[in-house]
């Protein structure tokens, strides 16, 4: 009897070992995979969905993401206006959940700049915010880092802002 309990005993050393060290391996793979998620993919996880975003500037948003990419947001808010948003220009976001799996070969190499052309080819007018201010136009050309806007007050020609000082797109 004594030899049964002893080996019963062991057995039940080992599971627990067992146990713990699969608690211990689960809690490293669920830590490795927090550490590699990024987000842009926790945004693109709310598509469709109402979320709050204080940009770099300052200002809150209140939206709905229509689209995302890995670089930039469509929101849509409550007067039909589209908001573009460029995802280093978010410096809080709520509520987000669980992230959205990785985004495809086209959504990683749509660009914000692809988005802004069609603005562009379409002629519609834009509100281009951006660290300096704000500024009202068409955008008349998009460079890999940089937008040229034909400013709607006469006499203000076109200006250039660089992509890295945008916060803001959004249509008027």
């Amino acid at each position: 009897m004594r030899w049964e309990a002893l080996f019963e005993d062991l057995q039940g050393q080992l599971e627990a070992a067992e146990r713990a060290e699969d608690e211990v391996l689960v809690a490293e793979l669920a830590e490795a995979e927090m550490g590699g998620t990024a987000l842009a993919d926790r945004l693109r996880a709310r598509l469709g969905q109402d979320v709050r975003l204080r940009l770099r500037s300052g200002d809150d948003l209140s939206a709905r993401i229509l689209d995302a990419a890995p670089q930039w947001l469509l929101l849509g808010d409550d007067r039909e206006r589209r908001l573009l948003v460029p995802v280093e220009a978010v410096q809080a976001a709520w509520p987000l959940g669980p992230v959205a799996p990785e985004a495809g070969t086209v959504e990683r190499r749509l660009r914000i700049t692809h988005v802004l052309r069609a603005l562009a080819r379409e002629g519609a007018p834009v509100r281009v915010s951006c660290d300096a201010g704000s500024y009202t136009g068409w955008l008349t050309r998009v460079g890999s880092d940089h937008v040229d806007l034909r400013q709607e007050a006469p006499g203000q020609g076109t200006i250039t802002v660089a992509l890295a000082a945008v916060v803001l797109v959004s249509t008027v």
